[in-house]
Parts: C-alpha cells; structure tokens; sequence
C-alpha cells in the first residue's frame, strides 16, 4: 500500500491546500509518473535551456528559487544565460512567471539585487519575476523548481524539482572542476569550488501538483512584504508588487508509457506571525510528517546527502530508529567543511553538526557512517544535495536540508517517491526509482559504474567503507578495518574528519608515486570546539539554524 510510507492528505497537516484537492479517497500522492535524476547543475542546466528553448505561445513556464543570477550560464555558450533563455522565451509568446526570494540585505553578502535585475529583465520582455518577502523571522523561501506546461502537447510537460538553485557555483559536472562562474566561499574549496548536487525530472500527472505549488504562492493574497522599510524601498524603486493573473489551470499531464512512479509533493511553510497564507494558514511541516513516518518504518539503510545535518531534533529523530532497530544502518554524504568560516559562524555550524553527530553515533555506534568527498583535484566538494533513501523503498529529492529551519521556518518542496510495484507488495526491482538514484549517487563516490554497485545494503555498506578507507590512507589518513566505521575525535577545534582541510587554499596530496583510488570519499567525525567556541556557538547558531516548533502529528521525538 502507498499509505505504508506516504501521507495521507490528512496526516499532512494542512487543511486549506489544494494540492491534493484532485487526488481520489483521501490519497495525497499522483501515480503513473516517470521520475528521472538529475545529478549536477550542468546536466540540468543545458536541458532547461534546450526544453525552454523549445517553448512557444500558449506555453507556460513557472518557476520558484531561492536564488536566481541573470548572467548564469546554463550552457558553455556564453548568450546562453539564465535571463536570456527567459526573456527569449516571454518574447515567443510564452507566459513567464517567478518567484524568488528577495533575500536579507546585500551589504551582509546576499543577493537581494540580483533577484531585483533578473525581475526587471523578464518583465521588460513580457513576463513577471516578483520578490517574495513572506518569511518568517530569518527564514527564506528556499524552494527550487520549475514547471513547464504546454498548451498543444501535454506529453512534453515536465517539472524539475530539487536542491539546484539557478545561480553561480551550481553548474558543475561528475568532473567536479566546478562552474567556471564561482560564488565566494571559503579558501578550502579552492579558487573554482566543485560542488555536488541532485535535482529530478518528473513527467505525468504529478506535474500538476508541483504546479500548484507554485499558484498557492502566487496567487496568495498574503502581501509581498509587510516590512515597512521593504515596502517603501519597492514603491521607491518602483518595483512590482502585484501578481498579475495566471492563465486557468490545464488538467493534468497523460502518464508515458511504462510509467509506474508514484509522486508525493512535500512542503514546509512557517506560521508567520502577521498574516498567515490562504493555504497554510498554519503552516505546513508535510517535509518533517513524511520523513518521521517513513523512518519508523526503516529496516536495514537509510541512505542521506545533506548539506548540513545538523542539530538535536535531526540527531534524536535518526537516533530513535538506529536504538529501535538493531539491524539498521545510516550512512550520511556530508559537506567536509562548512560554507563560513567566520570565527563566530564556523564555530555556530560545527557546532550544530556536532549536535546531531553525537546523538547518532551515541544510538547507532558503529552503523553509523559519515563521509565527506573530496574531488580528483584534492579540494573538498561541497555537498549541496539534499537526498533521502529508505530501505530501497522510499526516496526524497527537493530543497529541504536536514535541520530545523528546514522542517519548520523556510519555505520548502520536497518530492517522495515509491515505486508502485513495490507498493503492490512485490520485491524492489533492480529499475525503481530509490534504487536507481542510490546506485547513481554511490557510484559516482566510489568510481563505479551505477550498474556495478550492489543494491544489497550490507555489500554497499562495505563497498563504500573500503573505498574510504583506501582515499584516507593515499591522503596519509590510515583507515580502520573494512566494515568499520572509523570516528576520529581530534585534539583541535576544526579538525572533526581525516581530511586536512585546515590546510586553507591548498588541495591535499597523496603518496608519492602512488595512484590514486578511484573514488571521492572521505571519512569525517563530530568536529571539537574549544571552550570560547562552546560559549559562543549557541547563541550564533539559533540565528542560523531558526528554531521554528515542529508541530505535533510530525512523529518525530520531542526534546
């Protein structure tokens, strides 16, 4: 059954959404979908460009970000920009619309002013690019997705969802030479920092929930911003303030042939403290509801990337499984260091992966396994996927990080997916879904073929511990044995992994006259922070990680 794992649209949470408003008896999910991975920004880039290139009048293209740069590349042709395809494709006729979040302020290193120019340029070609300010307190909108719909072909729609946002940095390839158009961060990932990723395609029905997503937002009669000063500065600018209508939803897309993908759209908005939205007017935590109920159900491996991993709720909520179920294994891809090193900044975000750390590896021990990835270059990649796979049976690709502000104070979309076989009661097949994107993901950090990485958890476990294992004594980081998870607890403040990434600046280097391992990981541990660190830590990482509550009904532990 597809309830065993996903939501019910009453254990969603939210009442007043639409989103499953055409979904039969209850169910909360669309089936007869084709779901693909797409691993990287190049890949998904150079197909955005060329299916929007593709798009003409009567076509409807939507999209939602976190970020958006105008002069991001989405293919080595340098006319190929991100506000070029979309300013072509309103001229042609088709009917543009976006939301991004228009960020804290400039002068403290966001990107409120590129959201501004990418609005102007779309709007002068015809379309409409809004910044959105309905956060909560130091929150985000921090969704990524588009949807293309198209008025004489159904069987081209398509909707990209994922962690992927369409900025600088994000257009990297398996190579992990990074994007040539770098956004600043710190030295240790080196002048072009290579960056690792997930996003997914999906073709069918589930489309038109996605889309929906994107017309609760926009057609909420919420204001843009209530901040006065906000509001004052877009009147002076002259900034758009208002939606202008959608044109009338179109049905659902046919399902391909052959698909057999069920599709659940996932969320996260806050219960803001004004006016809260028409569809949520309460927030939603579906994100936090669905990973609490498919963990309890978690058996043998539960398979995370993750750009942060961080604090206590995260670490109770895995750690409840790992102490239920003796059998269970967690293995986490990671970020080696951290995206700020400030002083107080660095200390607030080992500080918060610590948190979580500990309290798994206290409940799990050694089936606990944590890695990081280093690229062929001997820079840190930094992990920006945001990827969850249980037991083969339930996978999660969308924006949602694994720490509060993500199941509670920003805004986010999360696709979950089950194969409808499997749901049937038949075994999982080598072609589902959770485990095709598995293979796909762990090959890459191995150096293997997808289709030569084993589906069996237990040889994963071992086919991922051994290739660390020979990278961390190449770099002159002597691994344990196989099969075992190694947790170093270093001496200093900043070194919570066998890689030497206190080196700023510099890549790590191996033997000499050896050759390298095939393979990316890297074994990393719960960072140490001095005493000054620990007094100062957590009161900078409440502002970085908001504590938003996370609602009962969630099914995940409480404090």
């Amino acid at each position: 059954m597809l309830d065993d794992l996903f939501l019910r649209a009453d254990e969603r949470g939210n009442p007043d959404t639409r989103v499953d408003a055409r979904h039969p008896q209850g169910e909360a999910w669309s089936t007869g979908n084709s779901v693909r991975p797409i691993v990287h920004g190049a890949p998904y880039f150079a197909e955005l460009h060329e299916r929007v290139g593709r798009m003409g009048r009567g076509d409807l293209l939507l999209f939602a970000d976190w970020r958006g740069d105008p002069d991001e590349q989405l293919t080595d042709d340098a006319r190929a920009t991100l506000s070029a395809t979309l300013t072509a494709a309103a001229r042609r006729g088709v009917t543009v619309r976006g939301l991004l979040w228009r960020s804290h302020w400039r002068h403290f290193g966001f990107h409120s002013e590129k959201s501004r120019l990418l609005g102007i340029e779309i709007d002068r070609a015809g379309g409409q690019c809004l910044r959105d300010m309905r956060v909560a307190p130091g929150g985000s909108h921090h969704q990524k997705f588009v949807v293309l719909r198209h008025g004489e072909d159904a069987t081209q729609d398509i909707a990209f969802v994922g962690g992927i946002d369409l900025c600088h940095s994000r257009r990297d390839t398996i190579a992990h030479d990074g994007d040539p158009q770098p956004i600043a961060m710190p030295s240790v990932f080196g002048p072009r920092p290579a960056w690792h990723d997930v996003h997914c395609a999906v073709q069918g029905p589930a489309v038109h929930d996605v889309e929906t997503t994107f017309r609760e937002r926009w057609e909420d009669t919420t204001p843009l911003t209530l901040n006065p000063g906000r509001f004052v500065s877009s009147l002076v600018r002259r900034e758009d303030l208002e939606p202008t209508p959608l044109p009338e939803q179109a049905p659902p897309p046919p399902s391909p042939e052959g698909a057999r993908e069920a599709v659940q759209v996932l969320r996260t908005y806050p219960d803001l403290l004004t006016k809260g939205f028409d569809f949520a007017p309460d927030g939603e935590q579906s994100v936090a509801r669905a990973n609490g109920k498919v963990v309890r159900t978690a058996r043998r491996l539960v398979y995370l990337e993750d750009q942060y991993l961080w604090s206590e709720e995260v670490g109770r909520h895995f750690g409840r499984a790992l102490r239920d179920n003796p059998e269970l294994r967690m293995i986490a891809v990671i970020p080696i260091a951290p995206d700020m090193d400030g002083s107080l900044t660095l200390a607030a975000q080992l500080y918060g992966r610590r948190l979580a750390m500990d309290l798994l590896l206290e409940a799990g021990r050694d089936r606990v396994a944590l890695y990081g990835l280093t690229s062929p270059a001997g820079y840190p990649v930094y992990v920006h996927s945001k990827v969850c796979v249980v037991d083969g049976r339930w996978a999660s690709i969308g924006s949602d990080n694994f720490n509060r502000r993500s199941w509670t104070n920003d805004s986010e979309l999360s696709l979950a997916v089950q194969d409808e076989r499997v749901a049937a009661g038949e075994p999982a097949g080598h072609d589902s879904f959770p485990l095709r994107l598995r293979r796909q993901l762990v090959g890459e950090h191995v150096g293997l073929d997808p289709d030569e990485v084993p589906d069996d958890p237990d040889e994963l476990w071992d086919l991922m511990a051994a290739s660390a294992d020979a990278l961390d004594a190449y770099y002159g980081d002597a691994g344990p044995p196989r099969g075992r998870v190694h947790v170093p607890r270093p001496k200093g403040p900043r070194r919570g992994t066998a890689v030497r990434w206190r080196r700023r600046g510099r890549p790590a280097t191996g033997g000499s006259g050896q050759v390298r391992p095939p393979g990316r990981l890297r074994r990393i541990g719960p960072p140490e922070l001095t005493r000054a660190q620990l007094l100062v830590a957590p009161r900078v990482y409440d502002l970085i990680d908001p504590n938003g509550v996370v609602g009962k009904g969630t099914g995940l532990p409480e404090a």
